[in-house]
């Protein structure tokens, strides 16, 4: 029954993406949109199931379909693994990813093309479910590039726009320079253990008696090179502010819960292989830190609502990153949680608010949109308020676990993210302020048709804004209930941090006063003052540099791109033409030889005979001479 019920959890998204590739057309919009909905939902409710099966018996689910690979003493079974992790964070992806998809039913109706954007969401989910139950490395493997596929043509969607087909390739493009290392890291584990399996994996290292910690660090750092990619962190990050691109119910789903945490789900899976690599956790610190800096200073000054939220996301996913660092592998997976509850709702409020003014993504142009648009307003207000780690929403726990954290290994890297988090309640008020309050700054006519979006939009904003509020429960200090659900999976577990004294208590007194600083500071700029950004031509300065992301892709444009292009060019210009001559040349040379030798076959039967008696002449001869 395992078996039956493991296989419906990950092939039900995969047969409603069959359906729509194939009769989704000729069904209809509302219908493929159902069966879409409909398919994940199954998921859903089966990890439901699972999940409330493996909290009551505390044993992991192992269920293996068959030997996949054997070679030497390498063996693979393609398998999947249901234990506490990997349904923890089924139970958000499959949960999370019902409420898009019933979302992108009203959302994506006016496209023509809707049946093939869910196909596409199904297949993604398909894609990210494989990746978090596989057993092994290798079929975490499929799913990885999976994603990174779905990824491709969901932010492509749209494709008669260059320019979403430009920040599709670029998505693909640098997850393929993270999975590069993802895979050598695979292949060290691989030649070291003779075998990708988790368990086994664990057993192996544990029982080692003499273990090569060089060569296992060299794994661990390739392994968090691939998280890099699928995670957005520096230097792999820029792909995901541009993958804005697609519809914003993409943006939801790829930012919020799915692709962007498969860096974290890996290396937390792994713990075992990070723990014993202390060098490359402190490289995974300093980049999750330093990431969720730069990308909040970028936020500052963004006016496009939904790359305020694309590099809020990247700045949150690096301090996820720093508690990985840190070994707190559990307050990382809390953050992991809240930041799929508001976030997702922060997005699916951005495309209300892009839906009610028919495409418009500039909060210069937008303004008043609170009366309009009271349910957008107040869930995104909620979600805002949990980012901003206020008292006592999801965000203030999880976000706080990391601070606390941070403090008690490094002081540096706490002010750091603390800095960070000031910046992230700013940036998150500025695009409130902007975009829900004071005059509205459009056209008339976008003034005249603002209305608050239909029910299958504020129903999944509602639910996501309920979790954003009480979601951060889960992991009380003193009383965490995430910390002894995942307590089986970690060889050791830093726990201290749910055990407040009256240093913790301060230090949560600085969060709580620097986040309601950086809320001040925008009610004071953008509301008291009413000041608006400026257009883009005149932003100068430091503005200028933030704006401008630091000018990063252009640098990558110049380093990389530019060479690279001019090398294809010369390669395609003179390499491969003077090929092309020589393979040419070669072929008419045989034409030609095939050409004259044609003339010999003119039926004639004396010249017939008068080549055989030469050519018998000259074996004789041949004969004689040889003797």
């Amino acid at each position: 029954m395992d078996t039956n019920l493991a296989l419906l959890l990950v092939l039900s998204p995969f047969l409603g993406f069959l359906i729509n590739v194939f009769f989704g057309k000729s069904l209809g919009k509302t219908v493929s949109g159902i069966i879409g909905t409909a398919a994940v939902v199954v998921s859903f409710a089966v990890t439901l199931f699972f999940f409330n099966q493996v909290s009551q018996t505390k044993q992991a689910l192992q269920v293996t379909l068959f030997d996949w690979i054997q070679i030497s003493n390498l063996k693979i079974n393609l398998g999947f693994l249901l234990d506490q992790l990997s349904l923890l964070w089924l139970l958000f992806v499959t949960g999370i990813g019902s409420l898009i998809h019933l979302y992108s039913i009203s959302y994506m109706h006016d496209d023509e093309n809707m049946h093939k954007f869910f196909a596409y969401l199904n297949l993604f989910v398909f894609f990210m479910i494989t990746l978090v139950i596989g057993s092994n490395l290798l079929v975490l493997f499929i799913g990885w590039e999976g994603v990174g596929l779905c990824s491709y043509l969901l932010i492509g969607f749209w494709h008669k726009n260059q320019d979403y087909n430009d920040a599709a390739k670029k998505a693909f493009i640098m997850n393929r320079i993270g999975d590069l290392g993802l895979l050598i890291g695979m292949f060290i584990l691989g030649a070291m253990f003779s075998t990708l399996d988790y368990a086994t994996l664990k057993t192996a290292i544990a029982g080692a008696s003499n273990l090569n910690i060089p060569l296992l660090s060299l794994a661990a750092l390739c392994l968090f090179i691939g998280a890099c990619g699928k995670s957005a962190q520096i230097p792999l990050y820029t792909w995901l502010p541009d993958a804005m691109a697609g519809p914003t119910p993409v943006s939801a789903l790829i930012h919020a819960a799915t692709m962007v945490t498969a860096g974290i789900f890996m290396i937390t899976r792994l713990n075992f292989v990070f723990d014993l690599a202390p060098d490359v956790q402190s490289v995974i610190a300093v980049i999750g830190a330093v990431t969720s800096l730069v990308a909040a200073t970028i936020g500052l000054v963004q006016t496009d609502i939904k790359k305020v939220l694309a590099y809020s996301t990247v700045s949150q996913l690096g301090l996820m990153f720093l508690a990985l660092g840190f070994g707190a592998y559990e307050v990382a997976v809390f953050h992991v949680i809240t930041h799929a509850f508001f976030k997702a709702c922060l997005f699916l409020g951005s495309g209300s608010v892009i839906h009610g003014l028919h495409g418009e993504q500039d909060m210069r142009k937008m303004g008043g949109l609170r009366k309009a648009m009271p349910i957008t307003f107040w869930t995104m207000l909620i979600s805002s308020l949990a980012i901003s780690g206020v008292p006592f929403f999801s965000g203030f726990f999880s976000k706080d676990e990391i601070l606390l954290t941070a403090f008690h290994h490094n002081i540096p890297l706490y002010v750091v993210g603390s800095i960070a988090s000031i910046m992230t309640a700013f940036y998150m008020f500025r695009l409130m302020f902007l975009t829900f309050f004071k005059d509205f700054r459009g056209t008339e006519e976008q003034k005249h048709h603002l209305h608050e979006s239909d029910g299958l939009i504020t129903f999944p904003l509602v639910i996501l804004a309920i979790l954003a509020t009480f979601g951060g429960l889960i992991s009380l200090p003193g009383n965490s209930w995430l910390n002894g659900y995942l307590a089986p999976l970690f060889t050791k577990v830093a726990g201290e941090e749910h055990h407040l004294g009256t240093t913790e208590y301060t230090l949560m007194g600085v969060a709580v006063l620097g986040g309601l600083l950086g809320i001040l500071i925008a009610y004071v700029k953008y509301f008291k003052q009413d000041n608006v950004p400026e257009a883009d031509e005149n932003i100068s300065g430091l503005t200028k540099v933030l704006y401008n992301k630091y000018y990063v892709d252009e640098a990558y444009d110049a380093v990389f791109v530019r060479p690279v292009n001019a090398l294809s060019k010369f390669f395609r210009d003179y390499i491969e033409t003077g090929l092309s001559a020589l393979v040419f040349g070669l072929g008419k040379v045989a034409n030609e030889l095939a050409f004259q030798g044609k003339k010999l076959q003119n039926g004639s039967i004396g010249l017939y005979l008068f080549a055989f008696v030469l050519g018998l002449c000259a074996i004789v001869s041949y004969i004689f001479l040889a003797k």
